[in-house]
């Protein structure tokens, strides 16, 4: 009998509509190879969802996502949304509302290395070679969710009485919040190389010191077999550049996770290559970890392998198709080891002829399917 998955179908903005096409030409490859149907449900998030609809989540996406087994985002976000006004609806308020609706508190973010473009990382091929760490990102705690305020300081605190505006963002974890991201954290290390490493700021912070406790306990308690390391963010920070091979789980709280994840990214070379998870308790969300490139937006020369990755891992992850996610993962590397690039990943010495655009690249994967 053929299984049938359904999938909310998230384009939003700048490239994010040619990307996500090539992700369902892939899924649609996939599942003629494995007798799978995938049902598909667009809707709209983002600044795209602000134009029509004056919201950056309406509630029909929320219905659809929650609908489906899965969601499947290209990218939010631009300039012609940017603003500083606090009550205007910005597009990346549809990506941090989604994660909560859908109680996506885990973010996982592989960083890996591909042979063929082990030379695109900025730094030595000797540094990054056996780079394969699996960031985890608490993602619906921390300042991003925390109570925020801007206003203006009528009682002249500032230096001789200066007056002004003032702007407040809380900080704040529960128990329960830490303790979950925690198990994830040692639960995915078991199936990887067994090393957990921690990173915080326990030296300055309550919160830190709290998340250290937490992670601690959770670790006697019940994964003792797995080792596990205490970092400092800033500490991390140097680390991920100085020594990134040794590195296997990382997990750490929302902001020093999105800070560090992007970081980790550009250890190989190109942000277009990586894709992310966003899991909890029911439905999960699958994106790729780079912005929404509305600079080449329209041109047809996106990169769409992190959102092709992003498939990969959806099929690993909700579907439990790992064959089929392994096919994938094949394909690309088969790709790039012959050497087509798309341009953000092309060097010096990358001939014309094997330069593609977004169609042709997602066409290229599917032909080795």
């Amino acid at each position: 009998m053929t299984a049938t998955y359904k999938i909310c179908l998230l384009a939003g903005d700048g490239i994010g509509p040619e990307i996500i096409a090539e992700g369902v030409k892939v899924l649609n490859a996939v599942g003629a190879k494995y007798d799978t149907a995938f049902e598909y449900t667009d809707a709209l998030i983002g600044g795209i969802a602000i134009d029509e609809t004056g919201e950056p989540l309406p509630a029909a996406t929320l219905d659809a996502a929650r609908a489906s087994d899965a969601v499947l985002l290209a990218a939010v976000g631009g300039p012609k949304w940017d603003t500083t006004d606090p009550n205007a609806p910005r597009p990346e308020q549809g990506l941090l509302g989604i994660r909560k609706e859908l109680g996506l508190y885990t973010n996982l973010r592989p960083v890996q290395i591909f042979n063929a473009l082990a030379d695109a990382s900025t730094l030595k091929p000797e540094i990054v070679d056996g780079v394969d760490m699996m960031i985890v990102r608490e993602l619906t705690g921390g300042l991003y969710f925390g109570m925020r305020e801007r206003f203006y300081d009528e009682d002249g605190a500032g230096p001789n009485g200066t007056k002004g505006q003032r702007a407040y963002d809380t900080l704040e974890y529960s128990e329960y919040e830490i303790e979950r991201i925690a198990r994830q954290a040692f639960e995915i290390a078991r199936k990887r190389k067994n090393k957990v490493t921690s990173v915080d700021k326990a030296n300055v912070l309550e919160t830190s010191r709290l998340w250290r406790e937490i992670v601690h306990r959770v670790h006697d308690e019940a994964y003792a077999d797995v080792e596990l390391e205490d970092l400092l963010v800033d500490n991390t920070a140097m680390q991920l550049i100085n020594r990134p091979a040794d590195f296997d789980v990382v997990v750490t709280e929302n902001m020093f996770g999105d800070i560090l994840s992007d970081e980790a990214a550009q250890i190989t070379g190109s942000l277009g290559m990586l894709a992310s998870a966003s899991m909890g308790d029911g439905v999960a969300l699958y994106e790729p970890s780079h912005g929404s490139a509305p600079d080449i937006a329209g041109q047809g020369i996106a990169n769409p392998l992190a959102q092709i990755l992003s498939v990969e891992m959806m099929l690993r992850y909700s579907f439990d198709m790992g064959e089929a996610a392994d096919d994938i993962r094949r394909a690309v590397t088969q790709v790039l080891d012959e050497g087509w690039r798309t341009g953000d990943i092309k060097d010096a010495e990358t001939p014309a002829d094997k330069i593609v655009g977004t169609v042709a690249m997602g066409d290229l994967i599917v032909e080795r399917l």
